[in-house]
């Protein structure tokens, strides 16, 4: 005996489900990004000591100092 509905999860209802969490998951990650990108726009750092940079080194973060 099988149970064939239009509105069972494999139809219908399921497609709708699936696209409202798809479309709800891509409207935070859009509203969390722009959050993030202002927060980060605001942060304005300069470089200091230019010339001591080295192409290939962990310590080159110690050059970024921040504005304020």
């Amino acid at each position: 005996m099988e149970n064939r509905s239009v509105f069972s999860l494999d139809g219908i209802t399921g497609m709708l489900i699936a696209t409202v969490l798809l479309l709800s998951i891509l409207a935070g990650l859009t509203v969390w990004g722009l959050g993030v990108q202002q927060g980060s726009a605001a942060n304005f750092y300069q470089i200091e000591n230019e010339k001591e940079i080295k192409m290939f080194s962990t310590d080159n973060a110690a050059h970024r100092v921040e504005v304020k």
